[in-house]
Order: structure tokens, then sequence, then C-alpha cells
């Protein structure tokens, strides 16, 4: 999952040298933090929420069903 998110977010912005992806797991939850440089952070929000929420549709779609996958965005 976190290869499939840094995939996603290095295709989508300028700065692709920029982009580091965190995963942090716990019992039932895995947290997947997205870093990009800050003037790309709009091509990943995307226009009204539209692409981090497909990005969050994907991980979800793909992550294990006894896990709970948060994608967040950290500036």
């Amino acid at each position: 999952m976190k290869e499939l998110v840094e995939l996603l977010a290095k295709s989508l912005v300028d700065h692709a040298d920029d982009v580091h992806v965190r995963r942090e797991e716990t019992d039932n939850t895995i947290l997947l933090e997205i870093t990009v440089n800050k003037e790309d952070l709009g091509k990943i929000i995307g226009r009204k929420g539209r692409v981090i929420k497909a990005i969050r549709t994907l991980v979800w779609a793909s992550a294990p069903a006894d896990k709970r996958v948060m994608v967040e965005l950290v500036e």
C-alpha cells in the first residue's frame, strides 16, 4: 500500500523527489502519511478534495480486511 500511494503521489506532482510516504501500523490501523512539496499540495488535494479522496478509496480497496487504513496529507 505504501508503494501504491507513493507511486500515485509522484505521478501527480512536479517535485517527485520531495514525495515521502510514512507508514505507521498498530493492531487494527494502518496510517499512511504523505509529505509533498508545499507547491504540490493543491495537486494532491485536487479540486474539492477529489484527488486525495480517490487515493484514499484506492488504498481502502487494497487494504486487508481486518485493518482500518487512513491516508493523511502532512504539510
